[in-house]
């Protein structure tokens, strides 16, 4: 079993800039498939950017490809979210998450087996 703790949330303008980290504990990361996902008020959980287990390939929604980068550190058992050119829509609690399989349906919340606990992003106009 994996622990994730996500960090590095907050409050920007529009346009600014985050990096969230997902630190892993009990496992390595690179036993798994990750991905981060997002919820906003009211909306239900939405897939952001995920990356295979050797890190060679990534993925990504439509609505943040090419301001969004995600990452991994096998050193430091980490996974990372950089968020540039921040929009007010960004805004939600995102969540890191691990998947087992090998190969699976990366934008699909329930093919993840363990999650983090979110850390807010704020973008304000």
């Amino acid at each position: 079993q994996v622990q994730l703790v996500e960090s590095g949330g907050g409050a920007v303008q529009a346009g600014g800039s985050l990096s969230l980290s997902c630190a892993a504990s009990g496992r390595t990361l690179s036993d798994y498939f990750m991905g981060w996902f997002r919820q906003a008020p009211g909306k239900e959980r939405e897939f952001v950017a995920a990356i295979n287990r050797g890190g060679t390939n990534t993925y990504y929604a439509d609505s943040v490809k090419g301001r969004f980068t995600i990452s991994r550190d096998s050193a430091k058992n980490t996974v990372y979210l950089h968020l540039n050119e921040l929009k007010p829509e960004d805004t939600a609690v995102y969540y890191c998450a691990a998947g087992f399989r090998y190969s699976l349906n990366y934008g699909t919340a329930n093919e993840y087996n363990y999650w983090g606990q979110g850390t807010q992003v704020t973008v304000s106009s």
